[in-house]
Order: structure tokens, then C-alpha cells, then sequence
């Protein structure tokens, strides 16, 4: 691993192999770590006595503000940390920090907005959700506290993918476990001990994340590291901001159909299935994302790697990143789909001991992942785009699986199927959706085949020429 103060130019020499292993191995350990704190929340909530199985409802209908909230955030973070690895590729250190610069001050103007704009509405937005008499206190109080500490969020997210991105992955990796084991001990103690039941939980989730912020910022104020806060931290230029915000305006729109399609599901469910179908979901979403976050892991270690070598036009290097990517992530996927077809009652009893909701969300788990294992391939290819500046296709990838497929046959399906018409809309998209990825990519992977490495692109340098001037 480069160390914290050298650049990383072992991504263009190291064996690919290796790299990925030294790369995506604490992205995985972050993100199961980060697919942890979702679910040690979602533990702990659940067995909150006599109202845990509303409690977990609540937790879902918060969840298309929350992933609407996280879009923005991965509208500046992702979009930065792919031009910072592009531009560290072309030894561009000086660019790279404005890049750090402006990502600091777009995501406290979210951060900030995003907060200010939801507030004032929150009861008709939690209703429009799927918020009923019965669930709408207990998220009322879960995602004030959330919204009220979500610049701290945007920038803690934000910042953390810069040090993954400038070649200090298991920094990022301790962090997020930091995160997660803090959040597990102060979990109990403000749910359980001081009484404080769903809002406890939200309280410690901020808590932890505001000090986990408190250690990025320290690194980067360190003027000894090769990507540092330059002079002023704070800092906006328009030339920079733009080629950002066009590059991670595919995992924002990815994130927002992920709200779009929540909020479809949670009225779809309520009006075929009731609150403690929300429920259901909730739980057997927890239980899939611990694996796409492992998906999103490799991901991330695959982002710099090939972001660095396709600046540096290394084609071949490009191609090698991408197939070990793939291949390792639908293992996962595999995994993943094992356990839901297998063991989709001991999985979901980890949440809840109530029987009515622990057999939904069994019923929902098996038949929403039933094509399961072709997903690592389809977010790889997708992420594969956006690490090289490619915006048009990361953005039809992105917006494929969930919005452009999933959100009509959710619509559709539950009319003649009910509630199992929601689960079985997950594989059909899921379908869909690798059919179209294999469409965009294999030509792409064909090009690199034939490019030979060193040899110019109009595709490299249109995309950071703005950036650069």
C-alpha cells in the first residue's frame, strides 16, 4: 500500500491481482462493516419490547429520504474520488487538491439543504413514504435525528472515499470499522439503558459518524500528505465542480431510483400487505444489502486501480481489473443467493421474534433473490463505467436495474400477483438489467483488446481537459 505521504504509483506497476486483493480487501472489511451498522440498528430496534415490529416498518419507510440523502452525497464524494484517481494517474497534484476543496464545500451546501428542505415537511413526506398512525412516531423519530446531523454524514462519506481514492485504503477500512463498533456498544445504552428507543439509535449512529469526521479531517489538514486541504479549505471552482458532479451523476441517480423505488415498494406493500410487510421488506433488505456492500467493497477497490491505468493508458491493465472484479463479486452474489434460498428463516429470526413478521420476511427474501447471483456482475460493469469518466452509460446502467425496470413492474405485477407480485419484480428486473449491461460492455471491453497501452483516446482526454485547462 502507498504510504500515506507518497503517491500511488504502484497502481500502474503492481501485479492486478495483487492490487485488487490489497485494495478491495479493506473496501470489503468497510463496507461489511457499514452493512453491520445497518443491521446492528436494525437488531437492536427490532427487540425494542412490545413495539419492535413497527419500529422495524419505521426504519423502512425512512429509507427512501435516507437514500435520497446518500445520492446527494455520492453526487460530489464519487464523482471526486474518480477524477482524484484520474488525476493522480497524470501526476496532477495540484488539481487534485482543488478536487478536495471543492468536495468539502459542496457537500456542507447539501448537507445543509437537504436538511432545510425536508424538515418543515417531514409528517406529509413520511405519510407519502408509507407512514401509517402506527409507524409514523416511530420514524418521525429515527429521521429528525438523521437529518439534523446529515452534513456530518455527507462530508464523513465524502472525505473517506477521497483517502480510499489518494491510496490510503486501510485508513478508510479502520474508519468505517471505527464507526461501527462504536455504534454497537452505544447502541444498547442509548435504546435500552437510557430509555430512548428508536431516537437512541439515531443519536448514536450521528454520534459516531460526527467523531469518525472529526479523524478525516484531521488527516487531511496534514500538510506532509500528498493530498491535503489547500489554503483555506474551503474553496469552489465552477471548471472542477462541473466534471464532479457530471462524473458521480450516475451513483446519484443510481441512489435516487433507489428512493423512487422505495417509495413505490413501501405503497405498493401497504396497500397489498400492511405495515408488517414493511417490515418484512426491511429485514430482507438488511439481509441483502450485507452483500451488495461487499459488491460495493470490491468496487471501491477496483475504482483507483482503474481510474489510475486508464489515465495512465494502460488498456490492458484496464481489462484485467475488470474481469477479477466481476468474477469475485458474483461469487459473493452466489453467496448470497445460497442463503436466501437456504436459510431464509434463520436469517431473518436475527431481527425479530415476532413469528408473523419473521415468516414475511422469509416469504420476501426467497422470492425477491431468486436471480440474485447475476447482481455482482451488473454493479461492477456499472461501477467499471463510472471509474472511467463514462457518464452516459454509468448512468443508463445505473438507472436500469432500479427505476427504468423495477419501478413499472412493481407497479403492475402486484395486480395480479399481491404482495408476492413486489418480491417477484426484484428477478425480472434483475434480468433486464444484465441483459442490457452485457449490451453496453462487451464493445467497450472489445476496444480495450484492440488498443494497444500508451496509445491516445479521444474518450481519455476529453475527460479531464476541462478539469485541467
Amino acid at each position: 500500500m502507498a504510504a500515506a505521504g507518497n503517491t500511488p504509483t504502484e497502481l500502474g506497476t503492481k501485479k492486478v491481482s495483487t492490487l485488487l486483493r490489497q485494495y478491495a480487501v479493506p473496501g470489503i472489511i468497510a463496507m461489511t462493516a457499514s452493512s453491520l451498522y445497518n443491521m446492528v440498528d436494525s437488531i437492536y430496534i427490532g427487540h425494542i419490547p412490545d413495539v419492535g415490529p413497527y419500529a422495524i416498518s419505521a426504519l423502512a419507510i425512512c429509507s427512501p429520504l435516507m437514500n435520497l440523502g446518500a445520492a446527494l452525497g455520492t453526487l460530489v464524494g464519487v464523482g471526486a474520488s474518480t477524477i482524484l484517481s484520474i488525476l493522480l494517474g497524470q501526476n496532477n497534484y495540484a488539481v487534485a487538491r482543488k478536487v478536495l476543496s471543492n468536495e468539502v464545500t459542496l457537500n456542507v451546501i447539501l448537507g445543509l439543504l437537504f436538511t432545510l428542505v425536508t424538515l418543515p415537511f417531514l409528517n406529509p413526506i413520511l405519510y407519502f413514504f408509507g407512514a401509517s398512525a402506527n409507524t409514523l412516531p416511530f420514524a418521525r423519530d429515527y429521521i429528525v435525528i438523521i437529518l439534523l446531523g446529515n452534513v456530518f454524514t455527507h462530508l464523513y462519506f465524502g472525505l473517506n472515499s477521497m483517502i480510499r481514492a489518494a491510496g490510503n485504503p486501510r485508513l478508510s477500512m479502520n474508519l468505517t470499522i471505527f464507526t461501527v463498533v462504536s455504534n454497537a456498544v452505544l447502541d444498547p445504552i442509548f435504546i435500552y439503558v437510557l430509555d430512548m428507543g428508536i431516537r437512541g439509535a439515531a443519536i448514536a449512529t450521528v454520534l459516531c459518524q460526527f467523531t469518525a469526521l472529526a479523524w478525516t479531517w484531521k488527516y487531511f489538514m496534514k500538510k506532509d500528505n500528498f493530498l491535503h486541504f489547500p489554503k483555506g479549505v474551503f474553496g469552489l471552482d465552477w471548471r472542477v465542480a462541473k466534471d464532479s458532479l457530471a462524473i458521480g451523476m450516475g451513483p446519484f441517480l443510481m441512489n435516487s431510483a433507489a428512493c423512487i423505488v422505495a417509495l413505490f415498494i413501501n405503497q405498493q406493500l401497504r396497500k397489498y400487505g400492511g405495515d408488517l410487510s414493511l417490515g418484512a421488506y426491511g429485514i430482507a433488505n438488511r439481509i441483502t444489502f450485507f452483500f451488495l456492500m461487499i459488491v460495493v467493497g470490491l468496487n471501491h477497490g477496483m475504482q483507483p486501480i482503474a481510474g489510475y491505468n486508464y489515465g495512465a493508458r494502460k488498456y490492458s491493465r484496464v481489462r484485467q481489473i475488470y474481469f477479477l472484479t466481476a468474477s469475485w463479486a458474483t461469487l459473493v452474489t452466489v453467496a448470497g443467493y445460497i442463503i436466501s434460498e437456504v436459510f431464509p428463516g434463520p436469517a431473518s429470526a436475527l431481527f425479530t421474534n415476532d413469528p408473523t413478521l419473521k415468516d414475511l420476511a422469509a416469504n420476501c427474501l426467497k422470492k425477491m433473490n431468486v436471480l440474485f447471483f447475476i447482481v455482482g456482475f451488473q454493479m461492477v460493469s456499472t461501477n467499471f463505467f463510472q471509474s472511467l469518466g463514462m457518464v452516459g452509460r454509468s448512468i443508463l446502467l445505473s438507472l436500469s436495474r432500479q427505476l427504468l425496470f423495477l419501478v413499472p413492474l412493481v407497479w403492475v405485477l402486484p395486480r395480479t400477483f399481491g404482495v408476492d407480485g413486489v418480491w417477484y419484480s426484484f428477478p425480472a428486473s434483475d434480468l433486464l438489467a444484465a441483459t442490457l449491461t452485457l449490451i453496453l460492455l462487451i464493445p467497450l471491453l472489445r476496444k480495450f483488446s484492440a488498443l494497444k497501452d500508451g496509445e491516445d483516446t479521444a474518450t481519455t482526454d476529453n475527460i479531464t481537459d476541462d478539469i485541467t485547462g
